[in-house]
């Protein structure tokens, strides 16, 4: 009885968790694209990234099942330093930065 009613826990605990990563994988991979690319720029242009001054937070928000806009803004404390808005393709692997 108890190792039921333990696969019975598990079981409800874990499943939703399967399906996050597929209800948020347009999401997720944007992400990673514009994170390795933004990285790739940093370390390009040669930029000493300090940790205590200017730290990246990444927003995504999905369109479609290929599409979706990421925003990077670079913040130093409370001050927004940097905000930059790309259009993902991850079907395609493109990304193109939206200029305002």
């Amino acid at each position: 009885m108890k190792k039921l009613m333990t696969f019975i826990f598990y079981s409800l605990l874990f499943i939703p968790m399967m399906h996050a990563n597929e209800n948020f994988s347009v999401e997720i991979e944007a992400l990673k694209l514009v994170m390795e690319q933004y990285k790739e720029e940093t370390e390009s242009k040669n930029i000493q990234v300090d940790v205590n001054n200017k730290k990246p937070s990444y927003l995504a928000l999905k369109q479609d099942e290929c599409n979706a806009t990421v925003q990077v803004t670079e913040k130093t404390g409370l001050e927004i330093v940097n905000t930059e808005s790309f259009d993902v393709n991850i079907c395609k692997k493109e990304i193109y930065k939206i200029t305002n």
